[in-house]
Parts: structure tokens; sequence; C-alpha cells
């Protein structure tokens, strides 16, 4: 799967590897929430212990990577040659531009880019690039960023299939986003102003290469983010005419998780190289130590000499022994499915394993909850689909999803033992799902809300249009925009849930609280960004009546 699409999909990754649904969301509402569960996993801390039991130590329990290079999750497991690199260049100091230099043309040296640059990540590094870019070099503009006043370059392109929760990199430098649809309009929008174009690698039309066909001739640089990727020597994205490639250090290179890895024209790397630490100005908050250069450079020069069929090979390996164990459970079906030649986001043979729900009373989302609760604790996806009305359309099947690349040797064994376990234990159908209770009261109209986040306090304000029973529809007016609101009420219990949604950001806010008079009081569950509290307290209107009546001309006086 693509990481666009990946970002379509998802606000964030849980271990389980899904957020609920609206519906879903409501009716799970009362129970505790993810990040509340994440705080009760963790047991009452003792002193750190280095050794294999380093995060057992401080009462954090480790999990099987069988979701991928997500960074809630830690990423990937760096190489045994980035540890070693990385622990003998923590014995000693070094002249971090004499390292970067050394870095930079060892990196062009073993990918056959012009030059090489390691960031503090590669958001970081995108950042970087953008201050480069903008300054072109210059420290007397570098120091006045992200005041572009002045400035002959303040605009980036992005297309809109671009647009993603990374680009903040890009806009933290001050610039102005200015997001096409078409091919037609990246070419229109194009001009004096224009510093960079931002992308994602695509299919047609917004291939690298038809991107960098428009942007060449202009002089305009076009810098690829394909963080997840595998690594080509020789780069693809630079044949095809990009000017940088950034990628994250801690996913499939399996460098250093905090680390980033650009490739590409030496005069954009050494000002961006300028913009960030050991240099003060815009990017000295992305400092990057010498173990992570070091580290990097170690993973990309492993990268270039490990067999990857053999690599591939032994995941499937390890995917094949999960599978053998599925056979002979009721309804069970499994299946693994090899990325196709020459795929490079997030390219790891997969396994999904499904099953009739009704048939084994237990559903994906639910194996993945146990999964990632319990130890040994394991991260996988999930998936569900429901039997339509018609007989001849099947039964409806839920399933769950492990990729190999970020396990490890022996995980499969684990792994293998723990679903089949779940699956293969006696349980008793699920109860009937209870209904809710009839509402308190009508809590239709305008109620306004008072938020506490952690420093500081919102006005917001409900409009309950419409009340059909239990369930509620109306409008969210937050600080800066009005969005769709939908809940329902159950008893005293009320449950909102909108959603903002911005190029390149999604913030969901599901309200859960206790309705007592005219005040609702209770928390909100923010997904990534965790939570807050809430009160909500129905606006009254003045009581007095008054006839409005139309001017019988224009007026003579002011």
């Amino acid at each position: 799967m693509k990481r666009r699409e990946i970002l379509k999909e998802l606000t964030m990754i849980p271990l389980a590897g899904g957020v609920l649904g609206t519906t879903a969301a409501m009716a799970e509402s009362s129970k505790p929430k993810w990040f509340q569960k994440a705080a009760a996993a963790v047991s009452a801390p003792g002193p750190l212990k280095p050794g294999p039991q380093i995060y057992q130590s401080i009462g954090v329990e480790p999990i099987i990577n069988c979701r991928g290079t997500f960074t809630i999750i830690g990423a990937s497991i760096e190489l045994p040659e980035v540890r070693q690199a990385m622990e003998y260049a923590c014995q000693y100091n070094v002249q971090i531009d004499e390292l970067a230099f050394g870095v930079g043309q060892r990196l062009a040296e073993v990918t056959g880019a012009e030059w090489g640059m390691v960031s503090s990540g590669c958001a970081a590094g995108m950042n970087e690039v953008t201050a480069g870019i903008i300054a072109g070099g210059n420290p007397e503009k570098l120091i006045r960023i992200p005041n572009l006043e002045g400035f002959e370059k303040t605009e980036v392109i992005i297309p809109r299939s671009s647009r993603n929760v990374y680009d903040h990199a890009i806009r933290n430098v001050g610039v102005k986003i200015i997001t096409v649809e078409t091919i037609d309009e990246l070419k229109q929008a194009i001009n004096p102003r224009t510093a960079m174009i931002y992308m994602m690698p695509g299919d047609e039309p917004w291939s690298v290469k038809s991107v960098a066909d428009i942007a060449k001739p202009a002089g305009i640089p076009v810098l690829v983010d394909a963080a997840a990727e595998r690594l080509t020597i020789p780069n693809i994205h630079l044949q095809a005419g990009a000017s940088v490639v950034a990628y994250s250090g801690g996913k499939v290179i399996r460098g250093p998780q905090c680390a980033g890895l650009m490739l590409g024209s030496k005069d954009v790397l050494m000002s961006a190289w300028q913009a960030s630490a050991p240099h003060h100005g815009p990017c000295r908050n992305n400092k990057v130590g010498r173990e992570e250069m070091v580290g990097m450079l170690a993973a990309v020069e492993a990268w270039a000499t490990r067999d990857h069929k053999a690599e591939m090979k032994m995941w499937v390996s390890w995917l094949d022994t999960i599978a053998k164990k599925m056979n002979g459970i009721n309804s069970v079906e499994v299946a693994i499915k090899e990325p196709a030649e020459g795929a490079l986001d997030n390219a790891t043979p997969n396994l999904t394993i499904t099953w009739d729900p009704t048939k084994l009373n237990i559903t994906g989302q639910e194996v993945a909850d146990e999964l990632s609760t319990t130890k040994p604790r394991v991260a996988v996806g999930t998936g569900y689909r429901r039997g339509a009305a018609s007989a001849t359309s099947g039964p409806p099947t839920t399933s769950i999803s492990i990729a190999a690349y970020m396990m490890g040797p022996g995980n499969d064994k684990i792994v293998a033992e723990r679903v089949h376990e779940i699956l293969t234990r006696k349980r008793s159908a699920p109860k009937a799902e209870a209904q809710m209770k009839a509402p308190a009261t009508d809590i239709s109209g305008r109620w306004d809300v008072s938020i506490e986040f952690y420093t500081s306090k919102s006005k917001h304000t409900f409009i309950i249009e419409k009340q059909d029973g239990n369930y509620l529809y109306g409008t969210h007016k937050g600080e800066f925009a009005t969005r769709e609101l939908m809940g329902n009420i159950d008893g005293d219990e009320v449950r909102f849930q909108s959603r903002y949604s911005v190029p390149g950001d999604n913030v969901v806010m599901t309200f859960y609280g206790k309705l007592a008079g005219d005040k609702i009081t209770g928390e909100i569950d923010m997904v990534e960004y965790v939570n807050a509290k809430f009160t909500a307290k129905k606006a009254t209107f003045p009581t007095n009546r008054q006839r409005i009546n139309i001017p019988a001309g224009r007026p003579l006086s002011t």
C-alpha cells in the first residue's frame, strides 16, 4: 500500500491498527479511550535496567511489530551494523561540518547521487531543504525565516494528491502553499515567487518525471517525499528529474529512527545543511547527532550490499509459518500477498487471516485488541466486511493482517501461537447489543461550550438542530471553523463527534459526558492529540417579545 493511501485512510495508528469509525466510536464511547488504555498499560516504573528487559524495567511492555514502520510504535529495528557504527561514533568527538561533508561525499559514492545529507528525521530534512531553498545560501535571509518579507521566493506548489500531515515541515518555514489539482494548474501556478515544488511519487499525470519536465525549464527545484520507500540505486526519482529525494532513516532502510536521508543536488543540500544544526538559524531545533549521521551512512552502505531477494523470501517464510498454524480452524482462510515486482512504498509480504465472526464469535478488531493489550504484545491490522441482504453475497467476514518486514527472527512462532490460541478458544455468542435508554430530555438548541486543554481554554458552540429519538444532528463551531456534528443521547449520557478537515490535516473530536439539568460535563477524545475536558451549558434567550417593524421609507436622519 502506498504511503499516500495510508494517510488517506488513517488519522493515526493505534496498536490495533485502526481508529473507530463514527458509528462504532459512538457505540464504544462509554469505554476507556486508547490513551487511557495506554496509560493503564504502564505498570509501576522502577529504575532503568539496561539489558533485554530495559523497557519492562520502567513498566513498559514492548511490541512485536506486524503492522509496519509507523513512528507511533517505534518504526523499524536498527540493523546490527547500524548499532555497531553508532556505538563507536558516540565514543569520540568530531567537527560536525567535517563529518557532514565526509558523510555527504560517501553517500554520493554509494548511491550515485550528487550529494547526500543526514537530518534528524525525514520531516526535519524536508524542513531544512525548504529553508535552504528559500534563503538560497544567504545567511542574512536565513536568520529572518519565517518572516519572508522582502524575499523573492515565497511560494511552494503542492499537488492536491500530495497534501498530507507531513507538509507541516514545508509550511513551518513561512511559505505560502499553492495547492493545484491538475497539471495545467501546475503550469499556470509557476511564477517568479515559486521557490519549490513538493510532491509524493505518484502515477500519471503526477509522476516525478511529468512534474520535473515542467519545473526544470523554469528553474524550480522539486522535492520528492519518499519517506517509506525502498532505496533505489541508482535513484529512480533523481533519474526522473527530482532535485532532492527524502527518505526516513527509521523505516525500510532500518537506520536510526531519529534520522532522515536526503539525496540529490549538492547546491540545494549544502544550503539545507547551512540551515540546520550545528548552525544557528531557523532549523537549529532539528539537531542531528554524530551517532545518527554515522548510523545512517552505515544503514545505506548495508542496504547497498544486502541480499534483498533472500530477505523477501525469509519474510514470506515467516508468514507461511503463521498461515500453516491456522489450518483446520473453523471458517478460517489465509492468503499471503507478496509485493509486485519493483514496488517501493511499504513493500512487504502481507498475510491476511479471514474468518466468519458468527462462527468464531470474535471480530478481527477484538483479536487485534487482545493481541495489543496482553503479553506478548503484537500489533496487527484489521478488516471487516458486512454480509449483504442477498443470500448469494456470502456471510460477513472479519480479518487481521500481518506485515512481515518489521518482524524479527522467532516472532513468527510467537505470533502463530498467539493468534491460534485466540481463534480456537471456546466462547459464547456475543450478547445482543443493548438498546440505548430513552433520552433524559430534548437537548436540541444552542450550547455554549468551554474546553480545557492542557495549557489553555477555548470557547466553542454546539447547535443541536435535530434530535431524532436517541440520535442528534447539528453543527460544531470552533475557534476557526464550523463543522458537522452528530451524536446520540443514551439516558443522561451524551456523545458527540465532529471532524475538522483541511488540506494536510484532520482533527477528530469525540465528546462524551453526563447531562445534568442544563449542563453537560465530560471529556474529549482527540485521537492522536490525546484528551481534554469540556463543559457545555445550554444557552438561554431573552423572554421579552418585540414586534419587528418594517421601515416605511428611507431614513430622514442618521
